[in-house]
């Protein structure tokens, strides 16, 4: 009788084979780029601004309001912009890389402020002077200038204006290494310049505070990250 053997075939065809393959080099390659593995950590609990300071300019009794400027709904930091002033992240960073989703109402304007200084009213202490100030507007479509979105507002324009419209989400990603300043609005480079380089910036601090403000109109932030670096 002649002896039978198990067959070693690969039960799967080879477009089969092949299409299993290139699926768990995606989810490999999925995983290596996820956020959770970029470095940047979580800078905002989801729940309350603990870690964050509000500073707020004055106003007069008849514009205060019951409901606060900043407040957590939903997981979402929500800044209804009634009164001028910043949300303050309670520890000073030097070199980093800072990353936040915002969305803004119609013709709402805020900004990031970076390696900024406590504000306490002056103009002085508002971070486009004492240091830089990320603008943030409704203004998609619109011209690149010095006041636009992604602009260090006052001083330098981007590169092109890469914000979306009012009600839908962008990503910016700011990265600072000594004078290096490196922003990206929705996967688009909109900054990258030594700030040794342009006279008006040049003696900037490179170390300071970073800030979300609250100017005009209501604007939502989620998912602050932040990764420090080494100098």
């Amino acid at each position: 009788m002649p002896t039978t053997f198990a067959s070693t075939r690969n039960p799967l065809s080879p477009p089969l084979f092949l299409a299993i393959l290139c699926l768990a080099a995606a989810a490999v390659a999925a995983r290596a780029a996820s956020p959770a593995d970029d470095g940047l950590a979580p800078i905002f609990n989801g729940k309350d601004l603990a870690g964050w300071v509000v500073e707020e300019a004055g106003s007069s009794q008849k514009d205060q309001k019951k409901e606060p400027v900043w407040s957590v709904r939903d997981g979402v930091i929500h800044c209804t912009g009634q009164r001028f002033g910043f949300l303050r992240y309670d520890k000073k960073v030097a070199d980093f890389v800072f990353e936040v989703e915002y969305r803004m109402t119609s013709r709402a304007n805020s900004g990031i402020g970076i390696r900024g200084i406590k504000f306490t009213g002056p103009a002085k202490t508002r971070p486009s002077f004492a240091a830089y100030e990320v603008q943030l507007l409704d203004d998609a479509g619109k011209p690149a200038t010095t006041g636009s979105t992604g602009s260090l507002y006052r001083y330098v324009a981007p590169k092109l204006n890469a914000t979306k419209p009012a009600g839908q989400w962008n990503r910016i990603r700011i990265e600072c290494r000594g004078p290096r300043i490196r922003v990206t609005l929705n996967g688009k480079t909109i900054q990258d310049l030594d700030q040794t380089t342009v006279a008006e910036i040049k003696d900037k601090p490179l170390s300071g505070y970073l800030m979300l403000q609250s100017h005009s109109r209501a604007v939502d932030f989620r998912n602050p990250r932040l990764k420090v670096l080494k100098p």
